[in-house]
C-alpha cells in the first residue's frame, strides 16, 4: 500500500527545493530527480519543454533515467496527446495508446501531465514505469498537486 502522505510529502519537498532558486532549469533537474528518488517502479522521470510555442514541439529537459527521444511533435504519443490536449494522459498499457512512442521498450505504463502557463503548454511532466498499471487515479491527483509549484517557476523564456 502507497503512502498517502507520499505525493503531499513530495509536493513539500520540491517547494522547498525550488524556494527563491530563480533558475527553472536547476528546479526542474530537482524535481525530476525527487520524484525519481520517491517513487517506486519507475524507470523514467522528468520533463520536456515546449521551447518555441509556434513549433508544437517538445524538446527533452531534465530528467532521470536512460537516454531518450529527444523531439516529439505536439499530438504524437502520450506526451504529445497530452500536450496538445492540455490535459493529463494516464496510460496503463503504454503498448495499447495508439502512436505510443517507445523511447524505452522497458516501459510499460506511463503519466504525462501538461504545465500550462498563460493558455500555453510550456512543458509535461513524463514519468514512466516499467509495471503494467503503475498509476492510477490517486497517482494523477497526487502528482497535480505539483501543478502550482510547476506553473509558478519562471517559464517567461519558453511563453510567447
Amino acid at each position: 500500500m502507497k503512502d498517502p502522505n507520499l505525493y503531499l510529502e513530495i509536493t513539500q519537498q520540491a517547494e522547498a527545493l525550488c524556494a527563491d532558486e530563480p533558475d527553472l532549469i536547476a528546479n526542474l533537474a530537482n524535481i525530476s530527480a525527487l520524484l525519481y528518488e520517491r517513487l517506486d517502479n519507475i524507470n523514467w522521470a522528468g520533463f520536456y519543454i515546449n521551447e518555441q510555442a509556434q513549433d508544437q514541439t517538445l524538446v527533452l529537459g531534465p530528467f532521470q533515467g536512460k537516454v531518450a527521444c529527444v523531439r516529439i511533435p505536439f499530438g504524437q504519443g502520450v506526451c504529445g496527446s497530452a500536450a496538445a490536449e492540455k490535459q493529463t494522459k494516464l496510460v496503463t498499457d503504454v503498448h495499447a495508446f495508439p502512436g505510443h512512442i517507445a523511447c524505452d521498450a522497458a516501459s510499460n505504463s506511463e503519466i504525462v501531465i501538461p504545465i500550462v502557463k498563460e493558455q500555453q503548454v510550456v512543458a509535461v511532466l513524463d514519468i514512466d514505469s516499467p509495471d503494467l498499471g503503475r498509476f492510477n487515479e490517486d497517482d494523477q491527483a497526487g502528482l497535480e498537486k505539483l501543478l502550482n509549484l510547476l506553473e509558478s517557476l519562471n517559464w517567461s523564456f519558453y511563453v510567447k
